[in-house]
């Protein structure tokens, strides 16, 4: 355990902000997941509102800093391709 006054603190705000960083980071994986499952079921309506959704809090991780810019950048760009894969079936 840490003995400085400034250690301490750290301790804490480290445990604040694995928290929030959880938080953050389960919402991102939970609307990637429900994106997919719609994409791989082809269902084109429910998947574009659910590419939307993924796509807002990718956008919000990147800008809390959980993810990076280009990280999001990525993971949109998949997401936007299997959408338009499927829309063009």
């Amino acid at each position: 355990m840490a003995n400085h006054k400034s250690a301490l603190k750290r301790v804490r705000t480290s445990a604040k902000r694995r928290l929030r960083n959880r938080i953050v980071t389960g919402r991102v994986r939970a609307s990637l997941k429900r994106a997919r499952t719609f994409i791989a079921q082809k269902d084109v309506d429910a998947a574009t509102d659910a590419v939307q959704v993924a796509i807002r809090e990718l956008d919000r991780a990147a800008e809390k800093g959980m993810l990076h810019k280009n990280n999001a950048a990525r993971r949109k760009s998949r997401l936007m391709r299997a959408l338009n894969q499927i829309k063009a079936t």
